[in-house]
């Protein structure tokens, strides 16, 4: 292994918990999809027996993001250092839900992506019975408020999805200690990535990514991830991990940890990016307001600078006059692609209220200021002049009432 704790996050990236394979010298693991394997004596194996249990290609992408995120955990001690990949971010998240007994108490951002508040509000209160606070996070006294000795996981979101709300993690650590000891903090990094922020430095003691979104970031794999740096823990999760099965697949491992290879480069286009793009959005006469952590008029802003090493390629807005400008906008595009989900190579855009976050009620969409306006942007590493000029367009069609058909004649 040639990774060090010390190494810096794009070396972290290429070196991480990996080695090479032990009988060719390949740089990069192969893709082992047996789904079982030998034995020279029963129970006396290599450690691997079957491959829900054991799979050196996920244990290759497993060790990278442990690492990536900080956990502490070595290899001789588990053999994924902490982490472990799931068929889906929901996947993780309901896993990580299992760490709790029925009728538990579950304190959780009211921000949240539409999932996984469809996953806590309409399944797991019903299901596993748990007692459900939402509360804003990033308002301490709410979360004061809203903590009892009985919660046992306080689940946060930041930045959250797709207001861009920040969560203070070292107060909110400090916070659950002192009011619910014992209870995880557990945050969805997804919108971050660790090359931007890591919560376990914070104190927390779960991290969860969609690695469909940045972590892989081509748009070709759907997955889920879990991080911990305590080894109890992680002895907890790894049991789940293999009795509930939801686990990833060789081939999406692989083209994970292909596309992990990438992310400092790819995030810092991002960064950059997204912040030419939040500020030539701000002073656009099209633009009523833009959510953007890394500009000043962020409320949250000075979290950011102290809590992140970059602001991410997120970017919320609300246009001007509401819904019908909003449709024609959408319908305008042509770099952007109107579609769900986030974090890859290219550019996308969408409407939270009409796609993410419909399964939201809309009473909580409207208190969460999700509303007919807002436009989600994930941007991606093309050229920020030719998005730019992609977004202008669009705004000239959406604001002179004229159709993409129309604008083509």
């Amino acid at each position: 292994m040639h990774e060090s704790a010390n190494h810096k996050p794009a070396t972290k990236v290429i070196h991480a918990g990996q080695h090479p394979e032990p009988v060719t010298g390949a740089v990069m693991p192969p893709i082992f999809t047996s789904s079982t394997y030998v034995q020279e004596s029963p129970g006396k194996h290599t450690g691997f027996e079957y491959s829900r249990s054991h799979n050196p290609t996920r244990y290759a992408l497993e060790r990278m993001v442990a690492k990536l995120e900080g956990s502490r955990i070595e290899e001789h001690q588990d053999p994924s250092c902490g982490g472990f990949a799931f068929a889906s971010g929901l996947a993780a998240i309901s896993t990580c839900l299992e760490l709790l007994d029925a009728g538990d108490e579950l304190v959780a951002m009211d921000d949240l992506y539409g999932g996984t508040n469809r996953l806590f509000s309409r399944v797991r209160a019903r299901s596993q019975g748990l007692n459900i606070r939402y509360a804003d996070l990033a308002d301490i006294g709410e979360l004061e408020r809203a903590l009892t000795p009985r919660t046992k996981m306080v689940w946060v979101e930041t930045p959250t999805n797709p207001t861009l709300k920040l969560v203070d993690l070292r107060a909110v650590v400090k916070a659950v200690r002192a009011r619910a000891p014992g209870a995880l903090v557990c945050c969805d990094n997804t919108f971050a990535s660790p090359i931007n922020q890591r919560p376990l430095e914070h104190g927390c003691d779960i991290v969860m990514h969609s690695s469909t979104k940045y972590i892989n970031g081509h748009s070709d794999v759907v997955g889920g991830l879990l991080v911990c740096s305590d080894l109890k823990l992680c002895e907890r999760l790894r049991f789940l991990q293999n009795a509930v099965g939801a686990v990833m697949g060789p081939f999406d491992a692989y083209l994970t940890l292909r596309g992990v290879k990438t992310l400092a480069v790819r995030m810092a286009a991002h960064n950059a990016s997204a912040m030419t793009i939040a500020r030539h959005l701000e002073k656009h006469p099209g633009v009523e307001r833009v959510v953007y952590p890394g500009l000043p008029s962020h409320p949250q802003h000075a979290l950011a600078r102290s809590q992140m090493d970059g602001f991410g390629g997120m970017i919320t807005f609300f246009i001007a006059g509401g819904l019908e400008p909003a449709r024609r906008f959408l319908e305008s595009v042509r770099i952007f692609a109107l579609a769900e989900s986030l974090g890859g190579v290219e550019s996308l855009i969408e409407h939270p209220a009409i796609m993410t976050h419909a399964s939201v009620p809309p009473a909580t969409r409207e208190k969460l200021g999700i509303g007919d306006g807002l436009i989600r942007l994930s941007v991606g590493i093309e050229d920020p002049d030719d998005l730019i000029a992609d977004l202008d367009r669009a705004f000239a069609l959406a604001h002179a009432g004229r159709s993409p058909a129309a604008a083509t004649r």
